[in-house]
Parts: structure tokens; C-alpha cells; sequence
């Protein structure tokens, strides 16, 4: 009976670390709902000793989600586990995951201790963890440059301690296939007591290896692999969740094993995730892109008019690919399009259904018809504003001066931490002066880096799709979107939403308890 592998997402946690993807409670509980649809086995909701918003969103999903089990992270300290615990133990399926790095590297340049002590504290916190929590899961961090025999005593001390799991990560994406193989293969050899619990990998993909590393994992003994839906995640991103799955699934006959997802809701996640990250997905990005199921070339276009096996290997229905744009007209109504965006994973109030029903609504005035892309660009927009009550920067107005001869002159009438502030500035173009004008007011702690502007669909009144990347100081960036037909307000509003997520992430930081 081929074995089952258990799917550990944990795009909340280890995925909201991608720069700029800094996510909402609310948000977080969106998506959590949407990978308990898709049937992921464990979901790691946050870290939640790093800040009050971590320890509500995880205490929050443990509370409402039902299915998967609900996992945090936490240091090997005390304090750590206690907050963990205190979010996690709502979840009917508790598990606290705990880690301390074990590379030579660590244990000189960051930890300062010996191997010793670090299998000393590895064996207290999880039997710490375990004194709380039935299900715990320990990780030995950067284990790919780990020895294989530290390795192993480490892993032993953890299992002695009560673990249930043992994660290996490859956290810097080190490894290459054969070399993660072996070294599962190693461990089970060398520890027998590990085949009594689970063996979880986790693969970054700085080298691109990420989803090979994982899968090669399974065919040496791995039972679960952690992952991102979209790959998202620290530097080059974690193991691409969608793209295992539909490995394992598509390629049973050679993996021999099952996986319990409804892979019908593995487009719809994806999208989601991509809408309230703000981080797209490359139009040739395996699964899930744009381009995954389509064919230009002339004799692939011949050959899946005749039969679509001579060049898709998996359906589009499969994953849950569902054709071309659906289109809205202005008497299509709120029904519509909740239906529409409840498809595609959204949970809206009905004071966020009424703006965007209206916002839908002036489009189509415009428009006559309003495609798909422009309502889940609309929804987009108002689900991920912050409410104004937590909004450090809000603009109220703007003017822009151009023309033939002039310079364009921009002047904003900003709402900053409540106060009303005015700031005026020249520029390149209307766009650069809006800009100068907001930094005018806000100042040089932040810096734009990047800006990306697109028409959402076709036609002169299309929607204009701005992105942005702000970089602070000390290098950090934060990524925002914003929509609206006036190109130069969109720009605005997408800075705007780039301080603001800047600002909550100063905050995150200086309310850490560690």
C-alpha cells in the first residue's frame, strides 16, 4: 500500500518572510480557510512570540480552522514555547515546532556554544514542549551543512526528548539532490528510533533546488515535506507546495505514494495568495502560471487540437484552471461578483462586497464590461487596505500640474499619525512628482526602488495596476499594489500602502519580545 506523505505549509510562516509580504491577520485567516479547502495536513501559522499581530493571527487560526493541524514556531526557549503554546492549544490538532541551528557555522557566528550544548538544549526544549503539546516537531537548522554525524546525535537527543517529528532543513538551499537523499538515507540507517516518527524536509531554493531536494527526500524515506504555495519565502523562496503535489500525483506510478488534497483547489490558492501577498506569479512558473497550459507553437497547438495528452502531462481542471477571463456588465450585481470572488478564496465582509460591488459598478459604465482580472484587481485593493484607525499615513488629496512647457509640479494634502500635513514638489513627470511630493513630507527614512506599472485588461479605460518597492535603511523592502483608472492616483495610493506596511513593520520589530 503505496505510503502517505504529510504536506506541512507553511506559507503564513516561513512564506510572509518574503520582502514586502507582510500580511494581515484577516488575511492570514483567508488563506488559512483556503489551504484547509485545499487539504494540506499541517498549517504553520506564524512565530508567535515575534510580535502580538504573529501570536493573534496563529491563536486566530487555531480557533477557526478545522482539518489541518496548527502549528507555531519557537525558538528552544522557554518563553518561546510558553507563547506557542498559549496560541496553538485552541487548534483541535495542536503541534509546536522548535529549532536551533546545528551547522559549525551557527554554532560559532551566531549561537557562541558548543555541540554539546546544543544537543543539551534541543533535548530540554522538547521535552519542554512536550510537557504542553502531544505533537512536537524539532528541527536541527541548516542541517544540509550540518555533519552527518551531529547531525544524528542531535536528532537522537530530540526523539529521546518526546519529538514527533523531525524536520531536516536545508535552510540556505545548499544541497543537491543525490547529496539531501543521502543524507536521509544516513540518518534512518544510523538512528533506528526515527522510523517511529515523522521525517519532514525543508528546502529553500537558492540554487533552484528546492522542490528536486524535497522530492528526492521522499523517494529516500521523507514521509513530510514543507513548503509555499507559489514558492514564496525568504531569498529564492521555499519548496513550491503546488509543484510537489502535482508531482507526487502526476508521477504516482513512480513516487508509489498519495498525498490528501483536493488538487482542484490548488489554482484558486494560489491566486489567492498572490492577490493578498502582492507578489505575482511568473507567467511560465510551473502549475500555476499563466503560460502552464497554453501553446503557441504550431505543431503543439496541431497536436492538442487532436488530443490535449500529446503535450499536457496534467489537465487544466485537474488543478483547478478554469478558462478564460469570466466578464461582468454593470447589471450583473453584488451577487455576481461575491460569487465570483468567493470562488476565487475570498471571505468579504459586507461592507468590503458593497465597495467593491460599487467600485465594479463605475467601471462598467465605463467599460460595459468588467473582466475577471479587474474585479479580483478591485478586491484586491480594498481587502488588503488596513483599517484607518491603524493607518500611520492616509492621503486625503492630491493636484497635479503638467502641459506643454511646464514642469509638473504635484501637491498632497497627507493624514500622518493624525496630524494633516502638506508637501509640494517638482518633477520628471506627474508620477515623480506626486512622489517627491509625498517624500517631501514623510522624509528620507524611506526610499522607493522599484515601480512597476500595467494595464489590468485591455482598452483606454483599463485599470491602471501599480506596484512598488520601498527599501528603508537598512535595506529592508516592503512591496505594495494599488489599482485605480487614474494612474497618477494609483501610484499614490500604492506608495501610501508601501509606508503604511513599512510602519506596521517597524512596529512588528520594536514589539518583539526577544
Amino acid at each position: 500500500m503505496p505510503k502517505r506523505i504529510i504536506l506541512f505549509d507553511t506559507t503564513l510562516r516561513d512564506g510572509e518572510q518574503s520582502p514586502g509580504a507582510s500580511l494581515t491577520v484577516a488575511e492570514k485567516l483567508i488563506i488559512a480557510r483556503q489551504l484547509a479547502n485545499l487539504g494540506v495536513d499541517v498549517i504553520e501559522a506564524g512565530f508567535p512570540i515575534a510580535s502580538e499581530g504573529d501570536f493573534e493571527a496563529v491563536k486566530q487560526i487555531a480557533q477557526n480552522i478545522k482539518g489541518p493541524a496548527i502549528c507555531g514556531l519557537a525558538r528552544t526557549h522557554e518563553a518561546d514555547i510558553d507563547r506557542c503554546w498559549e496560541a496553538v492549544k485552541y487548534a483541535i490538532k495542536p503541534r509546536i515546532h522548535t529549532f536551533i541551528a546545528t551547522s559549525s557555522i551557527h554554532l560559532e557566528k551566531k549561537l557562541r556554544m558548543t555541540q554539546t550544548e546544543v544537543v543539551e538544549l534541543a533535548h530540554k526544549a522538547v521535552r519542554f514542549a512536550r510537557e504542553r503539546c502531544p505533537d512536537v516537531e524539532f528541527s536541527p537548522e541548516d542541517c544540509a551543512r550540518t555533519s552527518l554525524d551531529y547531525m544524528c546525535e542531535v536528532v537522537q537527543a530530540a526523539l529521546e526528548a518526546g519529538a514527533t517529528t523531525i524536520n531536516i532543513p536545508d535552510t540556505v538551499g545548499y544541497a543537491e539532490p543525490e547529496e539531501f537523499a543521502g543524507r536521509i538515507r544516513y540518518l534512518i540507517e544510523k538512528v533506528p528510533a526515527i522510523r517511529q516518527a515523522v521525517i519532514s524536509v525543508h528546502c529553500h531554493n537558492d540554487l533552484g533546488n528546492a522542490v528536486a531536494n524535497s522530492l528526492a527526500a521522499v523517494m529516500a524515506g521523507a514521509t513530510q515535506i514543507e513548503g509555499c504555495i507559489n514558492g514564496i519565502g525568504e531569498r529564492a523562496g521555499n519548496a513550491a507546495l503546488e509543484e510537489i503535489i502535482m508531482n507526487l500525483v502526476t508521477r504516482k506510478d513512480f513516487f508509489n505514494v498519495e498525498v490528501g488534497v483536493n488538487t482542484r483547489e490548488i489554482f484558486k490558492t494560489s491566486r489567492l495568495v498572490s492577490n493578498l501577498t502582492g507578489l505575482g506569479i511568473p507567467r511560465n512558473k510551473a502549475v500555476v502560471g499563466q503560460n502552464a497550459f497554453s501553446h503557441e507553437a504550431g505543431i503543439h497547438q496541431h497536436g492538442v487540437l487532436s488530443s490535449r495528452q500529446t503535450y499536457e502531462i496534467m489537465t487544466p481542471e485537474e488543478v483547478g484552471w478554469e478558462g478564460e477571463n469570466l466578464v461582468i456588465g454593470k447589471h450583473s450585481g453584488k451577487h455576481a461578483v461575491a460569487a465570483l470572488l468567493e470562488a476565487e478564496g475570498f471571505r468579504l465582509d459586507p461592507d468590503q462586497l458593497n465597495q467593491i460591488t460599487n467600485k465594479v459598478k463605475e467601471l462598467a459604465d465605463k467599460q460595459k464590461q468588467v473582466a475577471e482580472d479587474d474585479i479580483l484587481a478591485i478586491a484586491r485593493d480594498i481587502t488588503m487596505q488596513l483599517p484607518e484607525e491603524e493607518q500611520y499615513i492616509r492621503l486625503e488629496e492630491f493636484t497635479v500640474t503638467t502641459g506643454s512647457g511646464l514642469t509638473p509640479t504635484a501637491s498632497v494634502r497627507l493624514i500622518v499619525a493624525g496630524e494633516k500635513k502638506i508637501g509640494a514638489a517638482i518633477g520628471d513627470g506627474p508620477i515623480d512628482a506626486i512622489s517627491n511630493a509625498i517624500w517631501s513630507i514623510i522624509g528620507p527614512s524611506l526610499q522607493l526602488v522599484d515601480y512597476n506599472l500595467k494595464a489590468i485588461t485591455g482598452g483606454t479605460n483599463a485599470l491602471a495596476d501599480v506596484s512598488i518597492k520601498l527599501a528603508d535603511q537598512k535595506g529592508h523592502l516592503f512591496s505594495a499594489r494599488a489599482v485605480d483608472e487614474d494612474v497618477i492616483k494609483a501610484s499614490a495610493l500604492g506608495i501610501v500602502k508601501g509606508i503604511n506596511k513599512a510602519f506596521r513593520s517597524e512596529q512588528k520589530i520594536h514589539s518583539q519580545a526577544v
